[in-house]
């Protein structure tokens, strides 16, 4: 299998190298464009466990690597981790379906992929005989981070370094990384944004690639954030699996297409689904739900990428995204492979902070893809009535993408099964979640936590029980233009 970069037909690389590398060197993604190869049976998957399918949706797409390679990757990778033995269960509320992929050890979605990266780019690192230290960079909206450094820590041959917005993460988010363990880790807060954290892990790539100083420090960087294919290939198979598991149930019947409604920012999480539906997943429509930072939802109705907008800090952080990095992906997909359309785009972005896509590619796109939003008040009014109508607990980006369920249902039902992936545990952002069940005022996080269990009886997941009161290790705030000499830094200091 051969990836891409989507900026320049000149950079090629097969699945270990691009897992290694996560950006390519002219700032591409590295994207496939053959999917035939990569096409899935469903048949074949019923009946397997989470690890088997994994085991297989991954293995088409990262194909260097031998099926029982893979397996005992994924095995290694997954091994008593998760809450449930299923990894990332279904439950129906109501007439609909949540997905919920915040059974895993930090309670996020992105454990289901950062439990595997790491794996993968040791064995990548391995096979291709690199003797560097792989130096992870990664920027988080909340999640990321903690994940990324809970699959890192302590593993041999890599060191990592988390960035993320300083005041725009939640109290327990904030705890779970400052407080992380290991000898190779580095956390560092960003006066900014999201955007100026993400933006900055990509200008380090391209100043090492301009210079090559990592190198000279005896490292190779690399990424755990959805930009590295390796993040993004683990995330396509909980789709599988969800289907089979409404089809085992007797909610669907094989073949009968799906809607899938994905709260996202980054366009990562909903990207997955559409390289499911590519490998024979039968999807209806793609949701794309966002928050009141609604960049994604306009582009999709409108065919304009705006990010000259205000930013607002929500109760959904994740999401609080203005520059979604992996909906260049898509648009090279949808272009058929066109490089200089998406160069162009992307120089657009950077220079002039919009860009409008082609309208045959939104037609494309609008085929596949719907998109709503919903603001503060209307995903926490969500968490409230959901909870009384149906006693199930979501956090705030779940309920974001609750409520834009509910309004493509209104707006465009088209008879389908809607499965929501939720993607974070209500722990995770217990002070709003509380605030949406009950009129209580918690002082800080970890006492609304008490209060909310208190409150719902739903368990709290031992991991973030335990944070509470564990030393902070990491204090270091940096403005937007020293990430470059911090990571140089700790990269000199590490090495």
């Amino acid at each position: 299998m051969k990836f891409y970069s989507t900026r320049s037909r000149e950079h090629q690389a097969a699945s270990m190298e691009a897992v290694l590398k996560g950006i390519a060197p002219d700032g591409g993604l590295y994207t496939p464009l053959d999917f035939d190869s990569m096409q899935v049976d469903l048949g074949d998957l019923l009946g397997r466990n989470a690890v088997e399918i994994s085991t297989l949706v991954i293995g088409k797409i990262l194909d260097d690597f031998a099926p029982e390679e893979m397996r005992a990757l994924i095995e290694a990778a997954y091994d008593g981790k998760f809450e449930t033995e299923d990894l990332t269960p279904v439950e129906k509320v109501g007439d609909d379906f949540v997905l919920e992929l915040f059974r895993g050890p930090t309670s996020a979605f992105k454990d289901v992929a950062l439990s595997v990266l790491p794996r993968l780019i040791v064995a990548s690192r391995e096979k291709l005989g690199v003797s560097e230290e792989i130096a992870i960079l990664t920027a988080t909206s909340g999640d990321t981070g903690k994940a990324a450094l809970e699959g890192f820590h302590d593993v041999a041959g890599t060191r990592i370094v988390v960035f993320y917005p300083d005041g725009g993460v939640s109290d327990v988010q904030k705890a779970q990384m400052v407080t992380q363990e290991g000898g190779n880790v580095r956390v560092c807060a960003v006066r900014g944004n999201f955007d100026d954290a993400q933006t900055g892990v990509k200008d380090i790539f391209a100043d090492d690639g301009r210079s090559g100083w990592a190198a000279k420090s005896g490292a190779r960087l690399s990424s755990a954030n959805s930009i590295n294919i390796g993040r993004l290939a683990p995330q396509v198979a909980y789709y599988f699996k969800a289907y089979c598991d409404l089809v085992l149930r007797g909610e669907i019947t094989l073949g009968d297409e799906v809607n899938f409604v994905v709260p996202t920012g980054n366009f990562g999480d909903i990207l997955a689904g559409e390289f499911a539906r590519r490998m024979g997943l039968p999807v209806a429509k793609l949701v794309c739900a966002s928050n009141a930072n609604n960049v994604l939802t306009d582009f999709i109705r409108t065919g304009v990428y705006d990010r000259r907008r205000e930013f607002y800090k929500t109760s959904s952080p994740s999401m609080d995204i203005l520059v979604s990095s992996n909906l260049e992906r898509y648009l090279f997909l949808a272009s058929g492979g066109d490089f200089d359309l998406v160069a162009g785009l992307m120089d657009d972005l950077r220079s002039r902070g919009v860009y409008t896509a082609p309208e045959s590619l939104m037609d494309i796109m609008r085929e596949h893809f719907a998109a709503g939003c919903a603001d503060d008040a209307r995903a926490l009014e969500a968490i409230g009535r959901v909870w009384r109508e149906y006693e199930y607990l979501m956090d705030p980006h779940t309920a974001v993408g609750w409520a834009v369920m509910e309004d493509f249902k209104a707006r465009e039902d088209n008879g389908c099964v809607n499965v929501v992936l939720s993607t974070a545990s209500p722990y995770k952002f217990c002070r709003d979640v509380l605030s949406a069940i009950s009129d209580e005022d918690p002082a800080d996080g970890f006492d609304a936590m008490d209060r909310l269990h208190a409150a719902t009886g739903v368990p709290v997941p031992e991991r973030l029980a335990r944070l509470r009161g564990l030393p902070v290790r990491f204090a270091d705030c940096v403005e937007k233009d020293a990430m470059l000499e911090y990571v140089k830094d700790a990269v000199r200091r590490d090495a």
